[in-house]
């Protein structure tokens, strides 16, 4: 497994406040398929090589096994799969997802790729909105949208609206492309709103690995990575609910919500235990710290003579 590992995460978003709440190792293709690396790092028998779609599909399905009803799924272009998209509605999703611009989408008029379906709208189809506000001030965007054919019904019946969004950087003109379903009625505002909420997910991973330590585990195992990924997502959900709680009362006062950092440190203050500094404990962590070290550099130097056993 190493130290360069990746995952896929999934965070819950509402107008109160978002947290991570799941996450899933991805193993590759190849590495699923070791049967040696998979008995040094304990991964379990029944995990298979799962694509990170398929992973996101599992993520889903649990999330509503635990009674969460959210309505919208949204996310990159590396889940924008028909697949992906067919599991999210039968799950009872609508969607918000980033394709590629060379994404195929069939109209009463033909089949197009995004870019080719943008290039034909007419100019008076985009309108510039409002799509968030940052450091230095309100960030405007060009969009517009076109209705496209669903090809991801789970069942034969199809009664909600697919639509095709773009976006346009009104000073580069790049652009970005969104295939969204919904099952009601919904406004261009709408899904541009869930479009942009998709970045809450970055926002959290950055704190994660920011505040809660996502990224610092170094851990090679597969119980280790589960359990210290859990307790990082944890500690960033118990921020994100706290910051939530406290946001109304500090506006009623005219201040700015507080920030993980400074609701952390004011944790550290008031309700966490201090730490500590005695010479005691600096000497026992010091041991600690130098013993973990030679376990994991003995585990290092005895996986480097087995794969270079095996290449040779």
């Amino acid at each position: 497994m190493g130290l360069c590992q990746v995952a896929v995460h999934l965070t819950y978003a509402s107008a109160r406040g978002h947290a991570p709440i799941d996450r899933a190792l991805y193993l590759g293709a190849d590495w699923a398929a070791d049967e040696e690396r998979r008995l040094l790092t304990h991964v379990p028998d029944d995990v298979d090589f799962a694509t990170k779609p398929e992973l996101a599909a599992a993520m889903l399905t649990r999330a509503r096994q635990l009674g969460l009803r959210a309505r919208w799924f949204a996310g990159d272009e590396v889940y924008g799969g028909r697949e992906l998209r067919r599991s999210a509605r039968r799950l009872g999703f609508d969607y918000a997802l980033s394709v590629r611009a060379d994404h195929q989408v069939t109209t009463p008029g033909g089949r197009f790729t995004a870019t080719t379906l943008a290039a034909r709208l007419p100019r008076r189809a985009w309108m510039r909105m409002l799509t968030g506000h940052g450091l230095k001030g309100d960030r405007h965007y060009d969009w517009t949208w076109t209705d496209i054919q669903s090809d991801d019904a789970p069942d034969t019946e199809d009664d909600g609206t697919s639509v095709l969004v773009v976006r346009r950087h009104r000073f580069t003109g790049e652009l970005s492309f969104y295939r969204c379903y919904s099952t009601r009625p919904v406004t261009l505002a709408g899904l541009i709103h869930i479009i942009c909420t998709r970045w809450q997910v970055e926002e959290d991973f950055q704190l994660a690995k920011g505040v809660t330590g996502l990224d610092q585990g170094q851990t090679t195992c597969w119980n280790s990575w589960m359990r210290w990924t859990l307790i990082s997502i944890l500690a960033t959900a118990v921020l994100a609910v706290t910051r939530a709680r406290t946001a109304t009362t500090t506006m009623a006062v005219g201040l700015i919500p507080v920030s993980a950092r400074e609701l952390l440190t004011i944790l550290r203050a008031t309700t966490l235990p201090p730490l500590r500094h005695d010479i005691g404990h600096v000497l026992h962590w010091s041991a600690w710290r130098r013993r973990h070290q030679a376990i994991a550099q003995a585990c290092h130097r005895r996986w480097n003579n087995v794969t270079a056993a095996a290449t040779t």
